[in-house]
């Protein structure tokens, strides 16, 4: 992928679930807006891109996530008139090269750094028990 991936941007993705890979799934039912968390090198050299899903449904009583503040969803290309959150107890490991899933055309936004740095100590404090689904090319 030649996008620039860097924590904030927002692209649509197939995410999958923790609970649709738990069921044997194996593609994300649809494409939904995702914040990029975190790029890093793997322990098999190759880089990953951690990704973060944004959904429209109210998180269950239990779950961890952040509401999207209305002045960040212009930013983000999301819809004004929906409360939005971006999960924090799971997450989609997905290489990026060779991804079927990482496109330039899929990058809609951008968050602003404030709110990403809100995100990311939310999450590092949560990521030893979030659930993860690993793509592989």
């Amino acid at each position: 992928m030649k996008a620039v991936l860097e924590p904030g941007t927002v692209l649509h993705y197939p995410y999958l679930w923790h609970w649709q890979d738990a069921q044997g799934e194996t593609e994300g039912r649809k494409e939904r807006p995702v914040a990029v968390a975190v790029l890093f090198v793997g322990r098999d050299g190759q880089d990953y891109v951690l990704l973060l899903p944004l959904t429209t449904q109210k998180p269950a009583e239990g779950r961890q996530a952040i509401e999207i503040p209305a002045t960040e969803k212009p930013r983000a290309a999301l819809d004004q008139n929906r409360h939005q959150w971006l999960m924090l107890d799971e997450y989609n490991l997905d290489p990026v090269k060779g991804s079927y899933y990482l496109r330039q055309s899929a990058v809609t936004g951008q968050f602003n750094k404030a709110l990403i740095r809100t995100v990311l100590d939310r999450f590092r404090s949560l990521f030893p028990q979030a659930k993860r689904v690993v793509r592989h090319p």
